[in-house]
């Protein structure tokens, strides 16, 4: 019987045209339009953070790179005086 089935297969595939049709594709601007209707869908289902959020996760990562950077500059100028001092041991 899976003989069969697979004979029928091969016969189907056999009865189709090499080439089909191309589907046409709708123009460019019908295309820019879904795609600027879905934007306009999808932007409004996104959840605004509030004012009083954003300006303190601000304050809070302006505070977080100001800490960064001056461990950052101290250890600069540590490492830079340790070679200075010994380079002059030489």
């Amino acid at each position: 019987m899976a003989e069969k089935e697979k004979k029928a297969l091969d016969t189907a595939k056999a009865e189709k045209p090499a080439k089909q049709e191309k589907e046409k594709k709708p123009s460019v601007f019908k295309r820019l339009g879904a795609w600027f209707k879905s934007l306009r869908s999808e932007s409004k289902k996104i959840s605004w953070a509030s004012w009083e959020s954003v300006r303190s996760n601000s304050i809070i990562v302006i505070i977080a790179a100001v800490i960064c950077s001056v461990v950052i500059g101290l250890l600069d100028y540590g490492f830079s005086a340790a070679i200075v001092g010994l380079s002059r041991l030489i």
